[in-house]
């Protein structure tokens, strides 16, 4: 079931991802060689609880931590734990949800630590720029297969990989809600794009196959043949027939 919101509820959405985005923002900053993926996790709680709301994350279906810290071939759900110590050319993943006022907000960026390739920088620009692609689809009229194909195009045409395995969501009052948003598929298929749809859409894209391992945590999604992954995420709400990225706008 889909759950609609009214724009009282996008309001108090749009604040729940404005205050995403400065964790994520401050996070950042942090993000340089020889910090531990535990000290990052550390700035996150401090801040979300500064700005009065509640790590999402934290305790969902048993996860310990307020983010993901996901490092080079890790796609999503990497543990920030002490050992995992971030160096120079490291591409870092993180995702975050904050909790406001009974409404979730959901956001995630991948960073790129220090000096790297040309190649590297094209390939994490690519995650953003098929968000981009996908939200331009978000419109009244359109279905969420119109969202996948926008992305899935983007992605393969560049030469790399989309995920299956992992897909984008709608959001509200729960974490993850009604309709699934993978990022590949075909145009024209799916639920259709109404106004008070609230979807988290996240390209997870790899330099190689695909496909996807976990690791023995229970937790972390990494690429099949260890090449470099990308995520890109933010929530977006149907407004007045067309997209508004909460949080940023």
């Amino acid at each position: 079931m889909i759950n609609i919101k009214t724009s009282s509820e996008i309001k108090i959405m749009d604040m729940a991802n404005k205050i995403v985005n400065v964790v994520l923002n401050e996070v950042g900053k942090k993000i340089a060689p020889g910090i531990r993926a535990s000290e990052l996790n550390e700035v996150a709680e401090d801040v979300v609880k500064r700005l009065g709301a509640k790590p999402a994350f934290k305790g969902y279906n048993g996860y310990k931590y307020s983010i993901c810290v996901s490092i080079n071939d890790e796609i999503v759900h990497g543990l920030p734990e002490r050992n995992k110590i971030i160096k120079e050319g490291d591409i870092v993943s993180v995702d975050f949800g904050a909790y406001y006022n009974g409404y979730y907000g959901d956001a995630a960026k991948t960073f790129i630590v220090g000096e790297v390739s040309k190649e590297i920088e094209d390939f994490v620009r690519t995650a953003e720029d098929a968000f981009y692609a996908g939200v331009s689809q978000v419109k009244v009229g359109n279905r969420i297969g119109d969202i996948s194909c926008a992305i899935q195009s983007l992605v393969e045409s560049r030469g790399y990989g989309v995920v299956r395995d992992l897909v984008g969501h709608g959001i509200g009052t729960a974490l993850h809600e009604d309709p699934p948003v993978p990022n590949y598929g075909r145009p024209g298929t799916g639920p259709d794009i109404i106004n008070g749809m609230v979807l988290a859409i996240e390209p997870m894209i790899t330099m190689g196959d695909f496909r996807v391992i976990y690791d023995k945590d229970g937790w972390t999604a990494r690429t099949y043949d260890g090449k470099l992954s990308a995520h890109f995420e933010y929530s977006v709400a149907v407004v007045d027939g067309s997209y508004y990225i909460l949080g940023i706008n």
